[in-house]
């Protein structure tokens, strides 16, 4: 069968456009074959910075004859219904219709329509002009002289040229012949634009793949990968070092290069003086090169240092002095880089990585003054008293400058939620709540036991230097080390080592894939922060809609939940969460997290529908402001409420925007743990025939509180007659002592244990005794035990809620 080989040849297309482009392009091309009637075996396509290529396998080399049989009007229908029938079937003349007969709609005329079936090559030429003039660039462009007319070609950088050839391998292939933006289609090509810029033919994939490879064309982005990464880790090796992965810069420069040629290059050691993450970011974000480290050095540098932290109750390690970073992270780079070149000099690439060294030294020189300039005393430290004096800051102290700097500069955090400045203060004092909460009686910092009012005062102290580093040199040219950058600041002014990670983690987890924070002073710090971003948004009614999620509040909402079930924190968010619809909005997120981790849906559902009774918020509503909050920030006042002004506080919340009596759990770590027991439960035999007779038992209490029938208000021990009543009526006494202890402490296997014993009870009592009996004293009695069977299971859970 044929194959279609298409290329299109470009000036140079962005690296983080190409991979979408060549599906985007493989897309089109097959929809377009199928929908025109033509199979294919298998498609494949591949990008290089000047090139999209798709090979099509077993293309059908025509598509079929297709018959069809269109019906028409009666005979006896009007002229004008017969002949608005022969034009929309293609007919000249009645008579080339034929003539049905139904027993009840009498005799009507059919058209039967034969499309004879077309060439591929025809097909493939009509399509691809369409597919080309409506390519879904991202951005595109026009050029030349053909660019002031209206309706011309498009594209994401000059379109150089069109190859396309079908035909069965056994057989000299065609070109198919179309014209787009006048560049005609061809089986030409031409190979690299300074090694083989020569035009060559080209028959089909083989062919056209192999001499590529002979003009200096690698076409396989993956191949160019692995040619890359193993040239560069035999580079390092042989000067004895490793190079830092990074799988992101290798698959941008994969795409910059059609021929790879990889090159050592090297900068003064007197850099290696900045911290490892900055070096790493200027030289990839300026010069897009890798860098070096001797080998193993990775075991012990900081990134392995944050992946071996252990886990929560093994308390965290000493961090290093700033001396000690000096000696070990910041040694562990070399100061040999790693560069790409799409050229294979003649020098060898000596004179290439020379001229990229000194690119590399100058963005480095800006980056040493960055560091060094962060580390120094402010020009203007005197006007900066007021702020230090208001947040508690020591202005001998660089970084609490840059903080006092962020207040006095009065950066707004949002226009209705206040300063950055204000919304420190705010996560500072929620923080220390939160660490009140959850570490009751202190917590493991650094391999020693802190008390709970140390470890208040190293989260106030974290929180409140956690966003200080947004007005650092270093920060402000790479915004995205921030929090990283304020670690190192803080080692390098010996802030306790819980305070250095508190103020990196508090941002984690950004995404799916990051670590939780494990230190107790990160936890607090960053509960406190995302916790902040959500109730002041859910104020001021900038809530997550449909897709749109601009403030990033449905991550925020996860980060808490994955902090508060990984690290296992009993943390009731009905006192942090006064808008009963930001309840809600948890608990739809706790249903997604929990969904990905293979949990029941209608599992979540019931146990979030019985259960406990959320505390009162902490944050005031509108008419319950005092003054300052306990052991934080001010609270605003009534009068200071109005929409659009800046708070000190917490913005109020209307009483109309949701309801902070909570009758739903708000505990996220007691409700995962309900619902495991329960699932676990469930797939017992106890707990599916219990469910069942949980569903009789609430059926029949339905049907009767819809009638009305009396339910006595207490089960009558006197009016038992049956044994099986009175089994009953025990176990559930039991079950209800049972349950109440295994609640208390929270043991849900205990509680799930307790629930089991009705079982035998519950389906004895249902097969021996006659629930609606004709004595009404009788039957309101034995209603009474259902509803007591309700009620315990509602205990755990809405049984009504749970599906199967």
């Amino acid at each position: 069968m044929p194959d279609l080989l298409l290329e299109l040849r470009s000036e140079e297309i962005p690296a983080r456009m190409q991979r979408k482009a060549a599906g985007d392009l493989k897309k089109l091309v097959t929809d377009a074959l199928v929908e025109a009637g033509l199979t294919y075996e298998g498609a494949r396509e591949y990008w290089t910075p000047r090139r999209l290529t798709l090979d099509v396998r077993g293309v059908d080399a025509r598509s079929k004859d297709v018959v069809e049989e269109r019906k028409g009007p009666r005979t006896d229908a009007p002229p004008k219904a017969i002949e608005g029938f022969l034009r929309g079937a293609g007919l000249a003349s009645i008579e080339a219709a034929s003539v049905q007969s139904d027993p009840k709609k009498g005799d009507f005329y059919v058209a039967t329509i034969r499309k004879p079936g077309r060439a591929a090559e025809e097909i493939i030429a009509e399509a691809m002009p369409k597919i080309l003039r409506d390519f879904p660039w991202p951005k595109s462009m026009r050029w030349g002289a053909a660019s002031t007319e209206p309706g011309s070609l498009r594209w994401v950088r000059p379109l150089q040229s069109i190859l396309c050839t079908f035909g069965p391998e056994t057989e000299e292939p065609v070109v198919v012949d179309f014209e787009v933006g006048g560049i005609r289609a061809s089986n030409m090509t031409a190979g690299h634009r300074f090694h083989a810029p020569e035009p060559f033919r080209v028959r089909r994939f083989d062919d056209y793949a192999a001499n590529l490879e002979r003009a200096f064309v690698v076409l396989d982005a993956e191949r160019r990968k692995d040619i890359i990464r193993h040239d560069a880790e035999n580079l390092a090796f042989a000067k004895g070092l490793e190079v830092v992965p990074d799988e992101g810069l290798l698959e941008e420069v994969s795409g910059l290069v059609e021929w790879p040629v990889t090159l050592m290059g090297a900068f003064e050691e007197e850099f290696l003086q900045i911290p490892p993450e900055v070096i790493q970011l200027t030289i990839k974000a300026n010069q897009k090169c890798f860098v070096t480290r001797r080998q193993g050095s990775a075991e012990n540098g900081p990134q392995a240092r944050k992946a071996e932290r252990p886990s929560p109750g093994q308390g965290a390690p000493a961090e290093p002095s700033a001396q000690q970073i000096g000696a070990s992270e910041r040694a562990t780079l070399s100061n040999d880089f790693l560069l790409v070149s799409n050229i294979a000099a003649s020098d060898h690439g000596a004179e290439i990585a020379r001229g990229n060294g000194k690119v590399v030294r100058a963005r480095l020189s800006d980056a040493l003054y960055f560091w060094q300039t962060d580390q120094a005393d402010l020009p203007d430290v005197d006007s900066l008293k007021p702020s230090a004096e208001k947040l508690g800051l020591t202005l001998s102290k660089p970084l609490d400058q840059r903080m006092a700097k962020l207040d006095a500069l009065g950066v707004t955090f949002h226009a209705r939620l206040g300063t950055q400045g204000e919304r420190v203060e705010r996560i500072a004092a929620l923080a220390e709540t939160i660490a009140a909460t959850v570490y009751p009686d202190g917590a493991e910092l650094g391999g020693g036991t802190v008390s709970a009012e140390d470890l208040k005062r190293h989260v106030k102290r974290a929180a409140l230097l956690a966003k200080a580093d947004l007005t650092t040199e270093a920060v402000g040219e790479f915004p995205e080390l921030q929090g990283l950058m304020g670690r190192y600041y803080a080692a390098l002014q010996g802030e306790h080592p819980s305070v250095q990670a508190a103020i990196e983690e508090h941002y984690k987890p950004l995404g799916p894939g990051d670590q939780v924070p494990t230190d107790p002073v990160a936890i607090c710090v960053s509960l406190a922060d995302k916790l902040d971003m959500l109730v002041g948004f859910w104020a001021i009614d900038e809530k997550p809609t449909g897709s749109k999620d601009p403030y990033a509040l449905r991550r925020a909402a996860l980060g808490v939940i994955r902090v508060v079930l990984e690290r296992g924190l009993t943390l009731r968010l009905g006192r942090f969460t006064p808008a009963g619809d930001l309840l809600a909005f948890f608990h739809d997120r706790l249903k997604v997290q929990l969904r990905d981790s293979g949990a029941r849906h209608d599992l979540v559902d019931a146990v979030l529908s019985g259960g406990a009774t959320a505390d009162a918020p902490i944050f005031p509503l509108e008419g319950e402001m005092p003054g300052k909050a306990e052991g934080g920030a001010s609270a605003p006042t009534p009068d200071d409420a109005a929409p659009g002004t800046p708070l000190s506080g917490l913005p109020p919340i209307s009483p109309a925007r949701g309801e902070i009596r909570q009758s739903q759990n708000d505990d996220l770590l007691d409700v995962t743990r309900r619902v495991e027991a329960l699932g676990a439960f469930l797939a017992t035999d106890d707990g599916a025939n219990l469910l069942s007779g949980y569903r009789r038992a609430a059926n029949i209490l339905a049907a009767e509180e819809k009638k009305g029938t009396a339910i006595a208000e207490s089960v009558d021990l006197s009016r038992l007659a049956e044994p099986e009543e009175k089994l009953l009526a025990g176990a559930i006494d039991r079950a209800e002592i049972e349950l109440a202890d295994a609640l208390q402490t929270a043991n849900y296997q205990q509680a799930m244990a307790g629930l089991a014993r009705l079982r035998l009870p519950v389906d004895a009592f249902f097969d021996k005794v006659l629930v609606n009996a004709e004595d009404e004293a009788v039957r309101a009695n034995r209603l009474a035990l259902l509803s007591r069977i309700r009620a315990a299971c509602g205990q755990v859970a809405d049984f009504s809620r749970i599906a199967g």
